[in-house]
């Protein structure tokens, strides 16, 4: 969500959610089998486009899991059953139908299921209620929705990843999306013709032309960006933002869980977290080097944040290594 507000108009949380209310923008399974949020009209290709190759990838997951065809097509007819009618029914109440019917969602059996048929794209999420998850099916809630072909799915992907990332790759891309190299290739063959390309210490990277807009956009100099950012998962090299000797920082171990980011001037500089205390909240950055840091600014960004969540800022604390 904070990732969403941190580019877009909006100042809270509750917009977003509100959005995702409106079917506007949709939540669920696309890139690397990964949760994102996508715009509505675009929800149908992309599942199309990404759904058949992740579900073919996990078949050894489903027989450790004892998920076979016909089990999956019992969960497809409870589910819709329960959903019919633009019904949002929460995670709960799914897992509830799923025991009642002698189906077993633990031991990750029902986070798959939920994944499996929403790669189908059978379901995705719908608002959240009393804070938690619902599902919805997924022709219902956005009953007009765009298909395209595979090719037109890769072209379109290929256009809309190197505007908002570029400079970057085909390998960037190709990672980005984790589509093998000879798809990401073909998507981006249909779209150079519109990028413009740089060498950048001997690699070839690809760019949209720069929009009015965007060249009088100054972003601001301090960045508190959530863990699995685009700014940092959204590269296969990622040397130009952080020091190759620091990813370890932010995804310590290599176990997948992307910390909180600082990030000053561009540079990924240090990792932060929050805690609510006594309806407060107080933001720790841990910066990875001694450096001088304008806490001015720093608790500018912590400020925007607490004001997207809803919680007043209680305080900024910097590791001892920095200097404010």
């Amino acid at each position: 969500m904070w990732a969403v507000g941190l580019r877009t108009q909006a100042s809270s949380r509750l917009e977003v959610e509100q959005a995702i209310a409106r079917k506007s923008i949709v939540l669920t399974w696309l890139m690397r089998g990964t949760i994102h949020l996508v715009s509505a009209e675009d929800a149908r290709w992309m599942v199309q486009l990404f759904g058949p190759r992740l579900l073919a990838a996990a078949s050894t997951r489903r027989q450790q899991l004892e998920i076979d065809q016909e089990l999956l097509s019992r969960v497809r007819t409870l589910f819709c059953g329960a959903m019919q009618g633009s019904q949002p029914v929460p995670r709960t109440e799914l897992m509830q139908l799923l025991t009642q019917a002698g189906i077993s969602p633990q031991g990750q059996r029902g986070y798959h299921l939920l994944w499996s048929l929403a790669l189908e794209g059978l379901i995705c999420f719908g608002p959240r209620q009393d804070n938690e998850q619902t599902f919805v099916l997924l022709e219902e809630w956005l009953p007009t929705l765009r298909s395209l072909s595979r090719e037109e799915a890769l072209a379109e992907l290929a256009i809309r990843y190197f505007t908002s990332h570029g400079p970057a790759t085909l390998h960037d891309f190709a990672g980005w999306a984790g589509l093998p190299i000879t798809e990401a290739r073909q998507g981006h063959e249909a779209i150079k013709g519109n990028l413009l390309v740089e060498k950048v210490a001997g690699s070839t990277q690809w760019l949209s032309t720069p929009t009015a807009d965007a060249a009088a956009l100054v972003p601001p100099r301090v960045c508190l960006l959530p863990g699995f950012d685009e700014y940092f998962l959204g590269y296969k090299d990622r040397r130009a933002v952080v020091a190759t000797e620091q990813l370890s920082e932010i995804c310590p171990g290599g176990n997948g869980i992307f910390k909180p980011m600082v990030v000053i001037d561009g540079q990924i500089v240090g990792t932060w977290k929050s805690t609510i205390r006594k309806n407060k909240m107080l933001i720790k950055a841990h910066l990875f080097l001694p450096m001088h840091v304008p806490h001015a600014e720093v608790e500018a960004a912590a400020v925007q944040y607490c004001q997207f969540v809803g919680v007043p800022l209680e305080a900024v604390i910097l590791n001892e290594g920095s200097t404010t």
